[in-house]
């Protein structure tokens, strides 16, 4: 991490908000390489895959708004404290499960407690940094996030492939219960939770946020990029090991790459947006890069007569590896790029009317209708043309969305530029 990431590490409140990061993603990144095997476990179609990101989406859709309200009226510390204690319930129901409803059942309770850590974790940090260094703490607030999801993805991967289930899901439980601790003994109480019940998240502040045209152009841009990032964050390790044979070890190392790329970089962007502006460029920029990435995925297959195996370790690493590796490297560089700056932006507009976590509910929001018809839209595609077709469309949806909201940022300037509330 940069300089400035570790300064901000030093606040006891912020490392106390970075635990729950960190257990987040960790859950996140292991259950996805987890994903991959239960769908070779149970011989299941690409569509059915695709319900395994439908199921976690779709629980979020449905308590991110009514969360959000809560979150700005409420003890934003007891709903951190709840997704992780609920996170312990969702690793012992994925070692329990017999066949894939067990599994689409055990989803939506990842996607609540998801939610409940990355909303009100998100708000918080926005809320509690200080006037001028909102990018540098979101920044580094996801850069803690990718450095644990990089931790799930190598150490996850090499557990489920070493270990099995059962080890793996008692590491992540003794990983959520030290962020517990650690977000108990150093948070604040109530840290936030300021605004008027009647005026928090309620369907007023809605359509005012919505009557920003920054929040307009970010709502339909975040419903794009998930209807493609979904896509890839999911059917890219059950590729990897299904297509190609990788074991969850090597899945984890392609995953790898685009954390390490993600972690070193993004704190370091966060702050380059605080110096420099124009959020909206970042964003863009940002978004089409992993277009480019998700673009090179389905080229794995072609690997084979062009790129030499190398071995590792006494062991062969197929060229679809590299393929996949560089790839999930590119998308890595692209949201260091795009998330700080869409971070900030949504904070920003939030904070005009005193509901920041209005603001972040209405960002979740526009992901998770993406993310619903984005898994299983894209799995049943695969299934009626194959891998390239399906990765092309989630390139191509995130270019639109991408070229939709630079038009639509940059139309209305005098609703971008009014001038916010003042503190």
């Amino acid at each position: 991490m940069s300089g400035g990431s570790l300064s901000v590490l030093r606040d006891r409140e912020f490392l106390a908000l970075s635990g729950t990061a960190f257990a987040r993603a960790q859950a996140y990144s292991t259950i996805a390489i987890a994903l991959a095997l239960y769908a070779d476990q149970f011989h299941t179609t690409s569509t059915v895959e695709g319900l395994f990101g439908t199921a976690f989406a779709l629980a979020q859709l449905l308590i991110v708004l009514p969360l959000g309200r809560k979150i700005d009226t409420g003890n934003a510390k007891r709903y951190l404290l709840a997704g992780l204690a609920l996170n312990v319930v969702v690793f012992v129901g994925f070692w329990l499960v017999s066949g894939v409803v067990d599994v689409i059942l055990v989803r939506v309770l990842q996607g609540v407690s998801a939610s409940l850590l990355w909303i009100t974790g998100t708000t918080v940090v926005g809320e509690i940094s200080p006037s001028g260094e909102r990018g540098q703490w979101l920044g580094t607030y996801n850069q803690v996030g990718a450095f644990s999801s990089l931790a799930g993805d190598l150490v996850g991967g090499y557990l489920l492939a070493v270990y099995g289930f059962g080890a793996t899901y008692g590491a992540l439980t003794v990983v959520s219960t030290g962020a517990f601790l650690l977000l108990y003994s150093f948070l604040r109480d109530n840290p936030g939770g300021r605004t008027d019940p009647e005026e928090a998240t309620g369907l007023e502040t809605i359509r005012r946020l919505v009557g920003r045209s920054t929040v307009r152009a970010l709502v339909v841009f975040r419903f794009g990029l998930s209807f493609g990032k979904m896509a890839v964050l999911l059917f890219l390790p059950i590729y990897a090991h299904n297509a190609f044979g990788m074991s969850p070890f090597l899945v984890g190392g392609i995953l790898a790459g685009g954390k390490v790329t993600k972690g070193l970089t993004q704190g370091f962007v966060g702050g380059l947006t605080d110096r420099v502006g124009n959020k909206h460029r970042f964003v863009f920029a940002g978004a089409l890069l992993y277009a480019v990435g998700a673009l090179v995925i389905p080229l794995a297959g072609h690997a084979e007569g062009v790129l030499p195996s190398v071995a590792v370790a006494g062991r062969a690493l197929p060229p679809a590896f590299f393929v996949l590796f560089a790839a999930y490297g590119i998308c890595g560089v692209a949201d260091s790029v795009r998330l700080p700056a869409s971070m900030a932006l949504f904070v920003e507009e939030g904070q005009r009317f005193d509901a920041v976590a209005a603001s972040m509910s209405l960002r979740s929001i526009a992901w998770k209708v993406g993310q619903v018809a984005g898994p299983v839209t894209v799995g049943v595609v695969w299934d009626a043309s194959g891998v390239f077709t399906a990765f092309a469309l989630a390139a191509g949806l995130i270019a639109l969305a991408s070229g939709v909201f630079a038009f639509m940022y940059t139309a209305d300037p005098d609703g971008i530029a009014a001038p916010a509330r003042a503190d």
